[in-house]
Formats: structure tokens, sequence, C-alpha cells
């Protein structure tokens, strides 16, 4: 099984990429956030991208994430009756990975039957299966964000839109701030990351909790 290849964007197209990796092009298939993703990086940019390998009788394929966290979203969307890795692609095309975690840990049935292929019913089946296992996943990294942000590794790890809030320890105390104030932690944290990636794409920096937290309030 391949878990993961680093190498240069060869060529982008609707759905795959072409990674170089040594000189051998691996197809990927990929949703379509990570296609715009890649794309804006431009050809020869070094990436890493994590893997799942579909084994068939007559098929080989690899799908690929920019993050672990969007590989196990994945796998655990697969696990679902009825939405293969084509219908899990399609589900990680409507929106972000966090958007899509979000909809299933608020049982937004509306927003996940906006893909290609799953309608009314399977989006419901598909809340009832994972909530539980998703918000799992949500409290597990709050735990590595906590853990992490004594040496700034936990945040900036997580980050499933890449980039990084330098003060970790400020985002974890924007979260646990927005919690007390009623907030979800779901809604919490998709608030937090919203105004980190606003920000970023601004040019200007969130450096204490009390800016996360202001920019973060925003979008709630």
């Amino acid at each position: 099984m391949i878990a993961f290849l680093r190498g240069y964007v060869a060529a982008v197209y609707d759905g795959a990429a072409v990674i170089d990796v040594n000189g051998i092009g691996y197809e990927v298939r990929v949703s379509g956030e990570t296609v715009q993703r890649l794309a804006s990086a431009g050809r020869d940019t070094e990436v890493l991208v994590y893997t799942y390998t579909y084994l068939r009788e007559d098929q080989i394929a690899l799908y690929g994430f920019m993050s672990r966290e969007d590989l196990e979203l994945f796998k655990l969307l697969i696990t679902v009756s009825g939405i293969g890795p084509k219908g899990g692609l399609a589900l990680l095309s409507v929106g972000t990975a966090d958007d899509l975690r979000f909809a299933i840990m608020t049982g937004d049935s509306k927003m996940i039957a906006r893909a290609p292929g799953v309608g009314k019913k399977t989006a419901e089946r598909l809340i009832l299966e994972l909530r539980d296992k998703v918000a799992g996943m949500h409290d597990a990294e709050m735990m590595a964000i906590a853990a992490g942000a004594s040496d700034g590794s936990g945040w900036d790890s997580l980050a499933a839109g890449g980039g990084t809030i330098d003060n970790t320890d400020a985002a974890a105390e924007a979260v646990e701030a927005l919690s007390a104030l009623g907030y979800s932690r779901a809604e919490a944290t998709k608030a937090v990351r919203t105004a980190r990636d606003d920000a970023q794409k601004a040019g200007t920096e969130l450096s204490d909790t009390e800016s996360i937290l202001k920019a973060a309030l925003r979008y709630l």
C-alpha cells in the first residue's frame, strides 16, 4: 500500500492530478477542492499527498488528500453503504472537509445531499452512522491541538486548509472561549479556522487570543 506521495505537481485536471515522484508520474484522484489547491500551487511545486489505494480485480486507483484528517474522513465516508470512493470524493468536493464534518455533526442533510449521486436518504443514513465517529475525531483533534500547543506543532499539523496560526495556545484558548459562550466545539473550531484562513489571505496575522476571538465571532 502507498501511504503518501512526496513529489512535484506535473499536471492537474478535472478530478485528478499527476504527482512526479523521482521521474515516475502517479495519477491520483482528488476532490474538487484539492484540484483547486494543487492548481493554485502551480506546476513543479513539491507537495505531500496522503493516499488511499483502491483495489479491485479490474482496477487499481489512488485517491489523494492534502492532510491525514481528510484521508481519515474519506475512509469513514466509504464505510457507509452506497458511498464508494467516487461518492466519497463527491462529498469532499461539495465544500471543505471541515464543512462536511460540521454538516455531519449538526445533521445538515441538505448540504450533504448536494453531492452528486447522494440523495436525501443516503445523506440521512450517513449522518446517523457517522455523527458519533466524526465527533470522536473532533474531540481527538482538540486534544492534539492542546498537546501540541507548547511546541507549535498541534494546530499546524491539523490544519486541513493549510497554513498556520503562530500562537497555537491562543487558537486553542479562542475555541475554549467560544465554547464557554455557548457555541458548540464544532462551530467554534470552524469559526477560528475560517478567521485564520481569511486573515492569511488578507496578509494579516492573528497573534493573540483576543484578536482570534474577535475575528472568529464574525463567522458565528
